[in-house]
């Protein structure tokens, strides 16, 4: 097995959650300087200014599956890079809501896709008892870009009022680096057999994989799981009922802990609970550095503890620290506080949701309906991502900040029960083994 290349290789093809992770976040610093402005109502700024790249991820989640299926795992990869570069030069050149506001929305189409073939891919080209730790590359750098966002618009804050400019355009940079890089991985095996019938294409991305390999052997085992394939038959298909109940759980839960909604409002959270905007800024990279190190745990332990485990482990951890979190916002405790419980709400979620919901998305539908399982989960995932964050202004302006992370505190209970009673676990079993346990199908 040629572990050096496939780790290569799915960094590579990772780094799209680093533009992720820096697209997803930067807009948090750009908040308030954006209100000031375009003062157009809590709800326009909410909805058009600050969630439009979030309504860009929906539309990417669930149109994201067709190019990853049609042109490939590699040419969606290229493609996104480009929406990233085209996004960053574009919102930071903009002259008003709407032009900044369709930028963003095209980086959004990036994100949205490459939650589909990234962790696609990377799940397609790697060994299983490895898979999970390089699946969760994808989650690693969506956190290292997250934190490089916070502390970039940090740096990048004293620049005076068109500062925000910088925060949004300096991602050009990376997506351009990143569009280069991607060019040099070899097509996904499975997409080329179960697909594109092309096996002698496969056989040489598989010689890469591991020169020792029975090839042949290799390819016939891929496609066994296609001797029960019914033409025509979707996620939809009953016996595929099951891997969509998961993959539904999974990303419902994981927006409704609140995750997205407080990276998009950080600093507003913080100045809140009574922090000043330099304090709340400094406090939001302090957040990326957590996060960032907690998701190195969790993809240390995802192929020894499992990806249920983990689920637990963070399940117990948002239920405390978000019920604290509404406490201290309900006793109205200013200073550190807060942003203490938020550190462990973060930590939490690194080890848990955060390491888990790529990997194990990528790994309970069968091959020929990878990408549109992933599409599936992805879509309700990005669908709550834009709704949820998109109300936070009106719901800390209307309710109050204490009732709102109590009803995520509430939401992670449920999340916990979900886990004990449904979730399988899936780690070292192979693609093709998984579709056996998760459809009853005989082997």
């Amino acid at each position: 097995m040629n572990h050096r290349k496939i780790f290569t290789w799915s960094i590579t093809v990772a780094l799209a959650g680093f533009l992720f992770g820096f697209d997803t976040v930067v807009i948090s610093g750009a908040d308030l300087s954006l209100q000031k402005l375009w003062p157009r109502g809590e709800v326009f700024h909410g909805f058009v200014v600050m969630a439009s790249a979030l309504w860009g991820t929906v539309v990417g989640a669930l149109l994201g599956g067709i190019p990853t299926d049609k042109l490939g795992r590699k040419k969606t990869l290229f493609w996104i890079g480009v929406f990233y570069f085209v996004s960053a030069v574009g919102s930071a050149l903009a002259a008003d809501p709407f032009t900044f506001a369709f930028f963003r929305f095209l980086g959004g189409l990036g994100v949205g896709a490459s939650t589909i073939a990234a962790p696609a891919y990377i799940s397609e080209i790697a060994p299983a008892n490895d898979r999970g730790k390089l699946v969760a590359l994808y989650q690693f750098n969506i956190v290292f870009g997250i934190l490089v966002a916070f502390l970039s618009n940090y740096l990048l804050s004293g620049l005076g009022e068109n500062a925000w400019r910088w925060m949004v355009g300096v991602e050009a940079v990376p997506a351009l680096v990143y569009t280069v890089m991607v060019l040099g991985v070899p097509r996904s095996p499975r997409w080329l057999l179960v697909k594109k019938h092309d096996r002698d294409a496969a056989a040489k991305t598989l010689r890469l994989i591991d020169p020792g390999m029975n090839v042949e052997a290799e390819m016939d085992r891929i496609l066994s799981d296609q001797v029960d394939v019914v033409k025509g038959e979707t996620i939809f298909t009953p016996k595929y009922r099951f891997a969509l109940t998961l993959a539904f759980l999974v990303a419902f839960f994981n927006q409704f802990s609140g995750i997205n909604a407080f990276l998009y409002y950080a600093p507003r959270i913080f100045e809140i609970a009574g922090l000043e905007k330099s304090s709340a800024l400094l406090s939001s990279v302090g957040i990326g550095v957590i996060n960032l190190i907690f998701t190195l745990i969790g993809l240390s332990l995802i192929d020894r503890f499992g990806r249920r485990q983990l689920m637990y482990i963070g399940s117990v951890g948002y239920v405390i620290s978000l019920s604290l979190v509404a406490l201290a916002f309900m006793l109205n405790i200013k200073g550190m506080a807060v942003p203490v419980f938020l550190f462990l709400f973060i930590a939490s979620h690194a080890v848990g949701q955060g390491a888990v919901i790529w990997v194990f998305i990528s790994e309970i539908f069968p091959n020929h309906l990878r990408a549109a399982g992933q599409a599936f989960g992805s879509s309700v995932h990005w669908i709550l991502a834009a709704v949820i964050p998109s109300l936070v202004p009106v719901l800390f302006k209307s309710i109050g900040a204490a009732p709102v992370f109590g009803i995520f505190a509430f939401m992670m209970v449920l999340q916990l029960i979900f886990v004990w009673r449904m979730m399988p676990e899936t780690k070292g079993i192979s693609l093709e083994a998984l579709e056996v346990q998760m459809t009853g199908r005989k082997a």
